[in-house]
């Protein structure tokens, strides 16, 4: 990090991508209060969410909680409305079976022990199930109908990647669930027609935030990328899905229409980033939206071929 800094400078925004459970929480706590960085897996991730508790899983619970906080429920009620599983059952505390590491141990709860996934639905009869622990075919069909079951709308994200890692597939979740299910997947899908009507599954990928997040970070010199910077990033995205997406069976704009969605995204956090003291590019631009999009790269480039015509038949001929 030190070497980054001093050969690029301190305005460096630096990404980290793909470290394994036991370096990801670690490096994040240990930088993120003396760098511009983020961890894209867990907080890039985390805005497009909110089984298993991998990095993943753990950074989109602590949004959700920070998004129940924002309306009004306290930390410790939101903490309690967030069950995890990992792969050695349900987080709770002295589990025979071990394996609750530091950034685990917040979302353990006072329960017996429950081995599997389908028996802590069948338990806790939550309304959300969010995968994102690469762990294919999770959510079987008695887990899937379960929520159908326990919910007039079963919220149902497959968020791992590539297809062969997700959940379950999207024609799965709808035909278990009779189409009342919202559901988003990590992987695109292709739409899915049931009783008469085409759904087109919304993908939670996390291209839908560092783009934005990167765009406000470079543009107004923002120093540290704090939490709410992605709870902002969240509500932002939320706030682009029309009502046609929605009757489309969408939870995100679509993907064709990223370019907009990071430019809304980077002016709603540069709005935040001036109002917190957190942006150092001054004067503080009056026009946000139009300063961000100075700062979009085009793809169209002039021909560097200089022109050239031919000579007109009625011109009298050079020779």
């Amino acid at each position: 990090m030190q070497a980054l800094i001093k050969r690029y400078g301190i305005d460096t925004l630096i990404q980290f991508e793909d470290f394994a459970n036991n370096n990801a929480f670690r490096f994040l706590e240990k930088y993120r209060d003396n760098y511009c960085m983020f961890n894209d897996d867990i907080q890039g991730t985390a805005s497009v969410a909110a089984a298993g508790a991998g990095e993943a899983n753990i950074g989109i619970a602590h949004l959700i909680s920070l998004a129940m906080e924002d309306e009004g429920v306290s930390h410790e009620e939101a903490i309690s409305r967030i069950w995890m599983v990992d792969s050695r059952g349900l987080l709770v505390k002295d589990r025979p079976a071990g394996g609750i590491t530091g950034h685990k141990e917040l979302f353990c709860k006072e329960h017996k022990p429950i081995d599997t996934l389908g028996e802590v639905v069948k338990e806790i009869k939550p309304s959300a199930i969010i995968g994102a622990a690469a762990v294919p075919h999770a959510f079987t069909e008695e887990i899937v109908r379960d929520m159908a079951k326990f919910n007039e709308r079963p919220i149902i994200f497959a968020l791992s990647n590539p297809t062969s890692m997700a959940e379950c597939t999207a024609e799965e979740a709808y035909q278990w669930t009779d189409g009342r299910c919202v559901f988003a997947s990590g992987s695109p899908f292709d739409p899915v027609t049931i009783n008469g009507k085409t759904l087109i599954p919304g993908q939670g990928n996390n291209a839908y935030i560092f783009p934005g997040v990167a765009l406000a970070v470079i543009s107004c010199k923002i120093k540290h990328i704090d939490e709410p910077m992605f709870l902002k990033a969240s509500q932002t995205l939320s706030g682009l899905v029309t009502q046609k997406n929605l009757d489309e069976g969408r939870v995100y704009p679509p993907l064709s229409d990223i370019r907009e969605v990071s430019v809304r995204i980077a002016t709603s956090l540069a709005e935040y980033a001036y109002s917190t003291g957190a942006a150092a590019a001054y004067p503080e631009p009056e026009n946000k939206e139009e300063f961000i999009r100075n700062y979009l790269y085009h793809t169209e480039y002039e021909s560097f071929i200089p022109e050239t015509w031919t000579w007109p038949e009625s011109c009298p001929q050079r020779k």
